[in-house]
């Protein structure tokens, strides 16, 4: 499947240790696109994996980790408004 992870991680109370850790992990699974914003190709096994290893450093009080779905890239269409910075691009 293809996902889009984007997070908001609070910077209250060892946000930033928090943050380092969430983006550390989601770059083993994905691709950094923008800011707090990966993407990517991925199992429903790996997106387990990400899941339980993102767990310990979310706080369910402040932060939010949202994932969107789709079944293959090509389903999903992507317009830039601003800076076209497109990380992906480098892909086959």
């Amino acid at each position: 499947m293809y996902v889009v992870l984007v997070y908001d991680i609070s910077i209250k109370d060892k946000g930033t240790k928090r943050w380092r850790n969430i983006f550390k992990t989601c770059k083993k699974y994905l691709s950094h696109i923008q800011n707090s914003v990966f993407e990517g190709e991925i199992s429903k096994v790996q997106l387990m994996k990400l899941q339980n290893e993102l767990k310990p450093y979310i706080d369910k009080s402040v932060d939010s980790v949202i994932i969107f779905k789709s079944r293959q890239e090509r389903w999903m269409e992507k317009d830039f408004w601003g800076k076209e910075d497109d990380m992906t691009d480098f892909m086959l």
